[in-house]
């Protein structure tokens, strides 16, 4: 598999035509086009639906896809690697973030490597951890931050943090100052649908300790979910934390869980695959002083 032909099939698909993926490449339409048609030839599969309003991946093309951003994600990688080894600092590193953790530290961890690396650039994707380790497999991340991670051989998982949980309610909402683990069926929770790791912590713990739970509704968005519990819909399960972004609406009320406290853990994740190139080490300690700092900080909220 040629690596132009792959680079040509990527930006293809990433802009979802060969207009705009050609001025990227800087190359003609005729030439890109040629190049994806071959490497379709080699593979013997379609890859792209061509249609008036520009292509479609095939289901063969969207699996391609998928590896080809990893592939040419470590091909920058190892240029960036090499280039480090000789001169000062440059490329770009990936990295990916909850989107609770994002809302909370972009501007900070953004600013901060802007500072420190002038001459580099940063990406950001967030996602839910599930999505996160299959693109850290897929070699699409240099390292993300995960909560809860399950066990994974490919992986490795530092420590970060870890933060205890504690039910939300409404303003009025009756609650006690204190909410043992062994009540917490009682209340209608708002929580994440499965795959999400929040809910897989609590439903895992409530299993551990014999608490049937009294799911009143499944949302996934977290501020959305906090709008409805301070609307009176529910009760949500969530860290102190969570509750610091300037979206949150005042007045909710918080109480820990407790006997036994119920505690979210957040890691870096990074691939047994491929070590760190150093510009991705010294992001890593940038976000690590970032998530330091802001812990530091209690939230406003209740």
């Amino acid at each position: 598999m040629d690596l132009k032909q792959l680079e040509c099939f990527v930006r293809v698909a990433e802009f979802g035509g060969f207009t705009r993926a050609a001025a990227t490449l800087n190359l003609s339409q005729s030439v890109v086009s040629r190049q994806v048609r071959q490497l379709e030839l080699e593979l013997g599969q379609h890859l792209l639906l061509r249609n008036g309003r520009g292509v479609t991946l095939t289901p063969a093309g969207t699996r391609l896809f998928e590896h080809g951003q990893g592939i040419l994600r470590q091909v920058q990688v190892a240029r960036e690697d090499l280039q480090e080894q000789r001169d000062s600092l440059t490329g770009k590193v990936v990295i990916g973030l909850p989107p609770s953790i994002a809302r909370r530290h972009t501007v900070g961890i953004v600013t901060a490597f802007q500072k420190a690396f002038p001459g580099c650039s940063l990406g950001i994707k967030e996602g839910l951890s599930h999505s996160m380790r299959e693109w850290l497999l897929l070699g699409r991340l240099d390292f993300a931050l995960l909560y809860n991670p399950a066990q994974n051989a490919q992986l490795h998982f530092e420590p970060l943090q870890s933060e205890p949980l504690w039910l939300i309610g409404a303003a009025g909402a009756s609650l006690a100052p204190e909410v043992p683990l062994a009540t917490l069926g009682d209340y209608p929770l708002i929580i994440p649908s499965q795959p999400h790791s929040l809910r897989r912590l609590i439903e895992s713990e409530a299993a551990r300790h014999h608490v049937e739970l009294n799911v009143h509704m499944e949302i996934d968005g977290i501020p959305s979910l906090i709008d409805l519990v301070a609307a009176g819909a529910g009760f949500a399960v969530l860290s102190r934390m969570a509750l610091s972004g300037s979206y949150v609406p005042p007045g909710l009320q918080a109480a820990p869980i407790v006997e036994p406290t119920m505690n979210t853990h957040l890691f870096v994740a990074t691939t047994n695959q491929r070590p760190l190139t150093r510009l991705a080490s010294m992001t890593l300690a940038v976000v690590k002083h970032q998530m330091r700092d802001q812990a530091m900080q209690k939230p406003h909220n209740c």
